[in-house]
């Protein structure tokens, strides 16, 4: 008795599958399984690679905006020290032969 309602539902089963596959295209089943689960791996690893070339260029990106920062803030401090006026005045008396007038040599005129 137990064998037939073993076959029962075996049969049951059988009929109420949303698709009935035959034994003859298990081979062909198995071969797209076996392409899907190597293109998945192969999908893995591309992934995985393009991952790690974005990440070392972020690196190099990230490490040039450093070396500009840097180099913007040596800027502004070179601004800063080229328009002091001590600095100014020093350039013009070595080059220009500049000087601050004297007490005697300033004239005062009057409208």
């Amino acid at each position: 008795m137990a064998r037939v309602n073993i076959h029962q539902w075996a049969a049951s089963m059988r009929a109420e599958w949303p698709f009935c596959l035959r034994w003859r295209f298990w081979p062909i089943f198995n071969a797209l399984l076996f392409v899907a689960c190597l293109g998945s791996g192969l999908a893995v690893v591309l992934t995985t690679h393009q991952t790690r070339v974005a990440y070392a260029e972020l690196q190099r990106l990230e490490q040039e905006k450093n070396q500009l920062h840097t180099e913007w803030g040596q800027l502004l401090l070179e601004e800063g020290a080229w328009s002091t006026p001590a600095r100014v005045e020093r350039i013009a008396t070595e080059r220009l032969n500049m000087r601050i007038p004297n007490v005697h040599d300033v004239e005062v005129i009057r409208p």
